[in-house]
């Protein structure tokens, strides 16, 4: 076996760390490379042999070397400075600020990161970065309604008065109604959620019909009062504001929050109105029904009660949203609106729901 005629002189502390870094595991492969290149150096072995066992060249053995007979071992150490990070220029943040706000020309109705970063001829990461600064999410998107009742403040006023200084020894009910609530079954099984994966549902189902739910928000205690009906007609209507009005003292002054459903203002309801004056209607503005509060209460059902449930009969559905209507009431808390900023025009951001 050749031998070089000049091998490396190590010391005993140098060739023990070395050994050490040779057979490492853990260590980065290039750094094990260059501490067995050292060390059969060392012992004598020729750059021949070196170069067929290593797999390397000459000019790599000998660049090793010369960095070890200058530094020692942290001459076999790689240092790799990288590119020079870029400065994102208010320029360059306003042209991408402004060409996400524009339309892309391809048809579709917004950008993804990647591709308005190769329309700019950018990097995504630039994209992304100014996108998380300016809190901008083009992916998202929002709906609102405007109101065009001409008295949006005054009704809005009243009711939220109502709210917050509600007429001393009245009762205020928040009244509306969730139509066409379907009993479906489902054709498959339900599968449980376990650890790692969710409750799942078969696709198919079976109708087995609607029922309206009718509900009154104790503005005051947060209870409800719910009664299912086949239909949703004035006369149904009616019969559930009296069961309402039964359950207050009598002659007791009572204001109904309400929509401006076609149902709500018939020749019937005016009748009824005549015979309980002390009852009065007070309608929200037109697409307004946020302001109403029992709306809140039929999102909880929605999400708690309706969306998931398998109902094996429509008068399945009706005890299992009255059995959640008791269990609600029987711990019920009244819904607290704040009114942020009373210089604007109010707005569904400007209230907030607190209490639940």
């Amino acid at each position: 076996m050749p031998f070089t005629a000049d091998p490396l002189l190590l010391t005993i502390q140098d060739r023990r760390d070395l050994s050490e870094i040779a057979q490492s595991r853990a260590l980065p492969a290039g750094y094990v490379f260059r501490a067995r290149l050292i060390l059969m150096l060392a012992d004598g072995l020729s750059f021949n042999f070196i170069q067929e066992r290593l797999q390397t060249t000459a000019p790599t053995i000998l660049r090793w070397k010369r960095r070890f007979l200058k530094s020692g071992l942290e001459g076999l150490d790689t240092f790799h400075p990288g590119q020079k990070p870029k400065v994102r220029t208010p320029a360059l943040r306003a042209r991408i600020l402004a060409a996400t706000r524009r339309k892309p020309s391809d048809g579709s109705t917004h950008w993804s990161c990647r591709r308005l970063a190769a329309h700019l001829k950018v990097s995504k990461d630039a994209v992304h970065r100014v996108w998380k600064e300016a809190g901008l999410k083009p992916h998202r998107l929002e709906r609102y309604m405007a109101s065009n009742d001409p008295d949006f403040e005054t009704k809005a006023a009243d009711i939220i008065g109502l709210y917050l200084n509600p007429p001393q020894h009245a009762a205020v009910f928040c009244v509306d109604e969730k139509s066409a609530i379907q009993a479906l079954d489902r054709k498959d099984p339900v599968l449980p959620l376990s650890p790692g994966r969710a409750e799942r549902h078969g696709f198919e189902y079976f109708r087995h019909g609607t029922l309206s739910l009718y509900a009154a928000l104790d503005t005051r205690t947060g209870r409800v009062h719910g009664k299912t009906a086949a239909r949703h007609t004035s006369r149904e209507f009616v019969a559930f504001l009296g069961e309402v009005i039964a359950q207050c003292r009598p002659r007791q002054e009572v204001h109904i929050i309400l929509d401006n459903l076609s149902a709500h203002k018939t020749q019937t309801v005016e009748q009824f109105l005549e015979e309980h004056p002390q009852v009065k209607l007070h309608f929200t503005p037109t697409y307004s029904s946020w302001l109403n509060q029992v709306e809140i209460w039929f999102a909880k059902i929605e999400r708690q009660v309706i969306a998931r449930g398998v109902f094996t009969s429509v008068a399945d559905l009706a005890r299992k949203l009255r059995r959640y209507i008791h269990a609600y009431s029987a711990n019920a808390q009244p819904i607290r609106w704040k009114y942020f900023d009373v210089r604007h025009r109010i707005h569904t951001n400007d209230l907030s729901e607190t209490g639940h």
